[in-house]
């Protein structure tokens, strides 16, 4: 109610419409055979005749009746913009783009209908009822209360949109279309300033050629009528439309990545249309022969060639967009390595997830400044935490990085991003927090009054019980202690569906890092009761500044409370040396998200939620909490909206690598039972389910 309050003036034009639908019987039966059609219908013929109020009358009728519910649709674009804009603007656009629409079209088909153009001559005779002018003023004029890029994105569909829909059927309703965005385009000037920029100039290819894709399956489908002439239906069979079909959208998918293939394919599809167009209007036209012997209807084919013509010269004018080649590698020069990374940290420093871009499967783009380390993954280059190198340089390793990456054809985004990094990305991009840092300040740490009491309790008992810390190096440690620590990892990895993460969740492979830190808890007997994994904090000159925690393992059935143990202590050993922080990391998909973060970070909190039985984040985000830190946001950075359907595939290969398709399947049935099992417990005849007493296992 709070949002259609919003819209006193979509709701009044609905209300009309259904009114008018009721008192003139449209709603059920086409109105147009009505008798009061020639008297409410809008069209020259009733500007001849003197029915000033059919412009008026019939803006609110519809015929045929499944008219009614395109038209309704159409009211989206008007609530859209009244919502975004303002009630006054938004009426405004509506009854002066229909307005327009239909004197326009009267104007151009009284000046038409005096040449021996057959089409104009037929739409001059012609009536019409219903609003799609307004409608399409306001989806058309609703772009401009978008953010770009999904401004341009309407623009062109809509563009697009009506130039097809008025060459090949060009009735009353798609006449006036065009004449109502193209009001709209001269009174907003959204176009003539625009500079596109490299991904809009692959944005337009694609929209063009998915254009003359829908124009040339819809002339299979169905008659054409418009401006070019009647034709029938072109015959084709259906293999022919699905091979069309696929080619079409192969190419548009290689344009939208700016693939250099996919520019010369567009090339050659084009010549091909162009030049059969060409010898089949010959063949009838001058020879003489039967249609027949070209497939059926040749009218068609002029218009397919027409948007061919205009659609190739746009490829020319674009082609520096449309150079990505195949799988190439971002940047120039010699390409840096994980031993150059660790260089950079050490030499300038970097954030807690920094010492993570010398893992393995990690590519690197040497810019004028410094590195950017990153994962290529289904079309999407996957920046990983800050750019490496100089703190002033930074923001244009940003700059580069992002560059290099369109130019490739990929879509470029930051995962794992501080502060610096959010506020260093190109204007108009978009933020969403992933996890909170959760960092630990060390000098002066004190574990004493009652908020400590939860980590003080888990020390007393290891030295009761016979506990030994010791914080080491995987290297350093005698072979038998190596092969517990395996053997603790790998038990706990065959206990899950999907094989252990990589990409920030490191495994027992990055902990036999010289540079990383093992916290060992050793019980009396000389059993290793579980382990922490320790990545260093540079803060430049070569000086560790803090410790970022990875890896956690536990021996079942050994100390209970020892990752307490483990990293408490931990912490007490790293303030004796002087390190100023301790990051306990952040999990993943577990941060508290505001109440108006908008969709995509209501999604977020879903798959939490999800994921949760299968990697418990949000169980491990709660054990943290114990430390009692301070919370830094880690941000994703992406272009768009248009952008996250990709980087979400690339974030499920980055973070499951290995992960076959029938893993996948396995851990989703997992966790379908897993749903099940928690809803039937819930019923109110399990009594089960009620008892306080009971605790949830994990």
């Amino acid at each position: 109610m709070r949002v259609l309050s919003r819209l006193p003036v979509t709701v009044t034009l609905i209300t009309l419409h259904l009114v008018a639908g009721v008192l003139g019987q449209g709603l059920w039966k086409p109105f147009d055979q009505s008798p009061a059609w020639d008297t409410f219908a809008y069209g020259l013929p009733a500007i001849e005749e003197g029915r000033w109020w059919a412009p008026i009358t019939g803006t609110f009728l519809v015929s045929p009746s499944w008219l009614y519910v395109v038209v309704f649709a159409g009211y989206a674009g008007v609530a859209y913009l009244e919502y975004h804009r303002g009630s006054r603007i938004a009426l405004g656009y509506f009854a002066g783009g229909q307005a327009f629409a239909i004197v326009a079209t009267m104007a151009f088909l009284s000046l038409a209908e005096r040449t021996p153009w057959p089409w104009a001559i037929a739409e001059a005779a012609a009536l019409d009822v219903g609003p799609s002018g307004g409608t399409m003023a306001c989806i058309a004029a609703s772009a401009t209360a978008m953010r770009s890029p999904w401004r341009e994105r309407v623009w062109f569909t809509v563009l697009a949109l009506s130039i097809v829909m008025l060459l090949f059927w060009g009735t009353l309703a798609d006449l006036e279309h065009i004449f109502a965005v193209l009001l709209v385009l001269a009174i907003q000037h959204p176009l003539a300033s625009h500079r596109t920029d490299l991904r809009e100039r692959r944005l337009i290819a694609f929209v063009g050629v998915i254009s003359l894709g829908v124009a040339q399956l819809l002339t299979v489908l169905r008659d054409t009528d418009g401006p070019l002439g009647d034709s029938g239906a072109v015959t084709a069979s259906v293999a022919d439309v699905v091979v069309d079909a696929i080619v079409i959208a192969l190419i548009a998918r290689g344009l939208r990545r700016g693939r250099r293939w996919a520019w010369v394919a567009a090339f050659i599809l084009g010549g091909v249309n162009i030049a059969w167009a060409v010898v089949a209007r010959t063949g009838v036209q001058v020879l003489s022969l039967p249609e027949a012997r070209f497939g059926g209807d040749t009218t068609p084919l002029v218009g397919h060639a027409v948007l061919w013509v205009v659609f190739l010269g746009y490829l020319v004018w674009a082609r520096k967009a449309f150079r990505a080649a195949g799988r190439t590698s971002i940047g120039r020069g010699p390409t840096p390595t994980a031993a150059d990374a660790a260089a950079e940290v050490r030499a300038h420093g970097g954030g807690t997830l920094s010492w993570m871009t010398t893992w393995p499967r990690m590519s690197y783009l040497r810019t004028r400044t410094g590195l950017v380390a990153y994962q290529r993954h289904a079309g999407v280059a996957l920046a990983l935490s800050d750019p490496l190198g100089p703190a002033d340089g930074r923001a244009g390793s940003i700059t580069e990085f992002v560059t290099a990456s369109e130019r490739a054809g990929l879509v470029p985004c930051w995962f794992g991003a501080g502060e610096e990094t959010r506020r260093g990305v190109p204007d108009g991009w978009r933020e969403l927090i992933v996890a909170d840092d959760t960092i630990v300040d060390l000098p002066g740490l004190s574990l004493t009054g009652n908020r400590w009491k939860p980590l003080r309790t888990p020390l007393n008992r290891a030295n009761r019980e016979g506990m030994t810390f010791r914080l080491t190096r995987f290297k350093e440690e005698p072979w038998g202690v190596q092969a517990q620590m395996r053997s603790l990892s790998q038990s706990w990895v065959d206990g899950k569906q999907l094989p252990e993460m990589g990409f920030t969740l490191g495994s027992i492979r990055e902990a036999t890092d010289p540079a990383v830190r093992i916290a060992l808890a050793v019980s009396p007997a000389g059993d290793v009761d579980g382990f922490v994994s320790w990545l260093p904090v540079y803060g430049g000159e070569g000086t560790i500044t803090g410790w970022t925690l990875d890896l956690m393992r536990r021996r079942p059935g050994g100390f209970v409370p020892v990752m307490e143990y483990l990293l408490t202590s931990s912490a007490l050993q790293f303030e004796t040396e002087g390190a100023q922080i301790m990051s306990l990391s952040g999990a993943p998909l577990a941060h508290e998200q505001p109440p108006d973060a908008g969709m995509i970070a209501a999604l977020s909190e879903r798959l939490s939620l999800v994921l949760e039985p299968v990697y418990g984040f949000r169980s491990l985000h709660r054990f943290k909490a114990k430390f009692h830190p301070r919370y830094v946001p880690v941000y994703l950075l992406y272009r768009d909206e248009g952008d996250l359907a990709r980087i979400g595939a690339a974030l499920v290969r980055a973070y499951l690598p290995d992960a076959s398709l029938r893993q996948f399947a396995d851990a989703g049935r997992g966790l379908i039972r897993r749903d099940e099992r928690v809803a039937a417990a819930a019923s109110p005849g399990d009594a089960a389910a009620h008892d306080p007493g009971r605790r949830p296992g994990r």
